[in-house]
């Protein structure tokens, strides 16, 4: 208990300042003993330990109680759960020592949470042993006394409760002194000291020494100093030399900034490429060295867009922060694929580097602790959902600036734990931009209810919001006009597109054909290599690839269409790809073609036709994009292409009907106005296309159906930071993420259930990775080299029949007994193929996995 208690004071002794003014006012203590009480309070966690049926599950340890003069009565052996007795226990024995403090009862039960799951009530009522006779109540006292007196950390809260964000911290932080309190690397078990007093003290110490082998950085603002815009701008960038210029969306955030007397919410609407992630670091250097924000969270809607934002978010902390010791996280399901991750936690034997990666952070549950990260929203969503520990993922969070790009990309059940996110943030001190060149009305009124903002002014677009305590401030940002964009039709077969594609090509140039599914894209391609005679002009990616070999395509894609590729940049090339081409990455295209999709999503496609500065082939000098199925004479069709299936039929129709008056798209001026008359207009209230009505109120009557049924959804999942403590967790169904074991299954995002395949070769010697390499057997323990290839070969797969065939299979040994495949399941491959839920599933050198008969339902990326 005492190391725990010292692992709690040692992390809040690093945190910023602010922390630990944050938490002397939220838990009424002064400033100069925070740190003592919580720790000590922390350190109590395991204080149900002193309990004969705990005691029981030790020989030695019962024989040594029995001596001292201990019972172990049968009746009180079976309540064990030593984390259920010290929430029961330290309700009463606290009182002891803080009579009448109406904390008391959330704070036992936080501390009952640290092996996962805040207990309710009746849980907590059961876990007091009964008939184990006056002794033990006795001792308990004695332990509690000895404790204290060794750590004297004073009176507790002069409050009478606590709000629920509070106590959800406070788990955080009980459970991650706990993880390294309790290793006996760091802490050898046994007395270290003649008195309990010198045991803390050398515990302190061995504290330090635990959080620096770690690699737990004490707080350290990137900012020192004051700095123009203009040279704030150019060290982000890592480009000192004057021509660089601050943008004036940069600038008018910049002015905005110069205001937050506090942490803040600021949203920032304004067109692709006016510098966005460059204002959002900005902002965070700004916000920290005048708040004391711990660090910074970069919350991205896919794994490739935070892959994207990894690099840029490591060059800024090299830039902002050189020699300075600083610990960065890639979130996301993937990481451990990820060759850049290994180099920073210096597993490879490359120099030591002031910015690394710790491993300890990169654990399952931890990787949010870490000051600096870059990953999925969906990492940020857990803390919100009754996941195991989602409360150390609030404390991660706690007083950071976070920041969520593409706010709009969301269904409703997504937005929904978005604005319950909003909730928790606020209150735990942190600020948050969030990021959108396409955000419709009522999702901006709903993010700001959520923060609690008011004073909302009316302000055109691109704009800028920022709500302080009390009010909401708002800029409009001049931003730079781009070259008008033709917009034209095409049907939808892929016939029809290929040859529209093939025509774009033929006047040379980088082009983009966007669909909304991967089957399109691997039909599509099909279609088109063998109708060019250099198959290298031809480029396909998306997400049914294993991801090695998606991370290989991410990479070639950006160094021929990214930003810096003008030495790879081919003459002619044509890029299909699904959505992972849609979100954040950096490229450019000289012509692009795009499934139709909903309004907000074709602007953002639109975004990278003619991105960059550069010169243009003259059959594309003019910025042209091709809608397949933005057809006037007809509406688009939605079952076959199975876009009614990835998109809300609904929205689509509506997309429809606004674009066809649409031919020419001027940027940024349009923007607004075309999202705002899809999700909040009715373009039909006068079309005259009767055979349309009945298809269109049916389409209506599902997409209302389906927004409240998300609505309802995230409601009943997420916790709710401003409920009561002791009702919050209520019908919150305690829950797994990714098929952890214990609870069921809970999403961040919905649509169909996928499951994380490693694709392997099945032959009469045992199972191959690829067909070049030597067989293993899967029913033998696997070594780690060959573990980390299976790993890196991972897939994931979401048709249902696929799914039920494969979740009936054994899984191996080699896969069960190994941390880094457990949660995987092989897709065991004869003859290159698989025969499961009446499809045959392939893996195509070129195309990825391949499904050999198709249905409605295709998944998108």
């Amino acid at each position: 208990m005492l190391d725990v208690a010292a692992v709690a004071e040692s992390i809040l002794d690093r945190e910023s300042p602010r922390t630990q003014t944050w938490a002397a006012c939220v838990f009424g203590l002064p400033p100069q003993r925070v740190g003592r009480w919580l720790g000590a309070i922390a350190g109590l966690h395991d204080f149900g330990k002193a309990i004969p049926g705990f005691q029981f599950k030790w020989p030695d340890g019962q024989r040594a109680d029995e001596q001292a003069g201990l019972p172990f009565k049968s009746a009180a052996l079976n309540v064990h759960r030593h984390d259920l007795a010290s929430a029961a226990l330290l309700r009463y024995q606290l009182q002891a020592l803080y009579s009448n403090a109406g904390w008391i009862g959330t704070v036992a039960s936080a501390l009952g949470a640290h092996h996962g799951y805040m207990p309710n009530l009746l849980e907590i009522r059961d876990g007091r042993p009964r008939n184990e006779g006056p002794e033990w109540d006795r001792a308990r006292s004695e332990i509690l006394h000895a404790y204290w007196t060794a750590l004297e950390p004073g009176d507790g809260p002069a409050l009478d409760d606590l709000p629920l964000p509070a106590i959800a911290w406070f788990a955080g932080l009980t459970s991650v002194a706990d993880w390294i309190g309790s290793n006996t690397d760091w802490f050898p078990l046994g007395e270290r000291a003649d008195s309990l007093t010198e045991h803390y003290t050398q515990a302190r110490a061995l504290a330090d020494s635990a959080l620096d082998a770690i690699g737990w950085p004490a707080y350290r603002p990137l900012l020192a100093g004051e700095a123009d815009t203009e040279t704030l701008i150019r060290r982000i960038l890592g480009r000192p030399e004057s021509s660089v210029m601050a943008r004036p969306l940069q600038i008018a955030a910049d002015r905005l900034l110069d205001q937050a007397d506090g942490p803040v919410l600021m949203i920032v609407e304004a067109p692709m490429g006016e510098g966005k992630t460059e204002l959002a670091l900005l902002a965070h250097l700004r916000l920290q060295a005048r708040h004391g924000h711990r660090g910074l969270y970069l919350a991205l809607p896919t794994q490739a867009t935070g892959n994207a934002m990894f690099d840029r978010t490591l060059a800024f902390l090299r830039q902002l922060a050189p020699g300075v010791q600083l610990d960065i996280q890639l979130v996301h399901g993937a990481t451990r694929l990820d060759e850049r991750i290994q180099r920073l936690r210096g597993v490879d034997a490359s120099p030591a580097e002031s910015i690394a990666c710790s491993a300890w952070f990169s654990q399952r549950k931890r990787p949010l602790l870490s000051p600096y990260g870059v990953g999925t929203v969906d990492q940020a969503l857990f803390a919100t959902l009754n996941v195991k520990h989602h409360f150390v993922r609030l404390w991660g969070l706690a007083n950071r600036v976070v920041v969520l790009d593409e706010i709009h990309a969301y269904d409703t059940y997504t937005s929904g734990l978005i604005e319950a996110l909003l909730r928790w943030l606020k209150p735990l001190g942190c600020s948050v931009i969030l990021m959108s060149a396409t955000l419709p009305a009522q999702r901006r009124a709903a993010l700001l209810d959520a923060w609690g903002a008011r004073d909302r002014p009316e302000t055109p677009y691109p704009r800028l919001l920022m709500a302080r305590e009390g009010e909401t401030l708002a800029e409009h940002v001049a931003c730079r006009r781009l070259e008008p964009i033709r917009v034209s039709g095409i049907a939808e077969d892929l016939e029809t597109l290929a040859t529209a594609a093939l025509d774009a090509l033929a006047g040379g140039g980088c082009g983009l054909v966007l669909v909304n599914t991967v089957q399109r894209a691997q039909d599509l391609y099909r279609a088109l290599r063998g109708r060019v005679e250099d198959p290298g002009e031809i480029l396909l990616f998306h997400a049914r690839f294993p991801a090695d070999e998606r991370a290989v395509r991410e990479r070639e894609v950006l160094a021929r269409f990214g930003p810096v590729a003008s030495a790879q940049r081919p003459a002619r090339c044509l890029l299909i790809a699904t959505q992972v081409a849609e979100q954040s990455l950096d490229l450019d295209f000289d012509f692009m073609l795009s499934d139709l999709a909903p309004v907000d999503l074709l602007l953002q496609r639109a975004g990278r036709l003619h991105r960059h500065e550069r010169a243009r082939p003259a059959a594309h000098a003019e910025p042209h994009l091709r809608i397949a199925g933005l057809l006037n004479e007809r509406p688009p069709e939605l079952t076959d292409t199975a876009w009614g299936f990835v998109y809300d039929p609904y929205v689509l129709y509506c997309t429809w009907g606004v674009l066809l008056h649409e031919p020419v798209w001027r940027l940024p001026e349009d923007i607004d106005r075309l999202v705002q008359a899809v999700y909040s207009g009715d373009p039909f209230e006068e079309d005259d296309r009767p055979d349309f009505v009945a298809t269109l109120d049916k389409a209506l009557g599902e997409h209302y159906a389906k927004t409240q049924t998300q609505r309802q959804q995230a409601f009943n999942v997420a916790i709710d930071a401003e409920d009561e403590p002791q009702n919050a967790y209520n019908q919150k169904p305690r829950a797994n993420e990714d098929r952890e074991g214990g609870g069921i299954p809970v999403v961040t995002r919905l649509g169909e259930e996928s499951l994380t395949v490693v694709p392997v070769f099945v032959s009469e010697d045992g199972w191959r990775l690829t067909d070049s390499d030597g067989p293993f057997d899967p029913t033998e323990i696997l070594d780690d080299a060959l573990a980390r290839r299976l790993f890196a070969r991972q897939v994931r797969l979401s048709r249902k029949g696929v799914l039920h065939d494969l979740l009936a299979l054994p899984l191996p040994r080699g896969f069960e007994e190994h941390p880094l495949l457990r949660h995987l399941r092989p897709l065991p491959l004869i003859d290159g193929r698989a025969e499961l839920g009446g499809l045959t599933v392939c893996l195509d050198p070129e195309l990825g996995i391949v499904y050999a008969s198709s249905s409605p339902s295709q998944e998108a990326s």
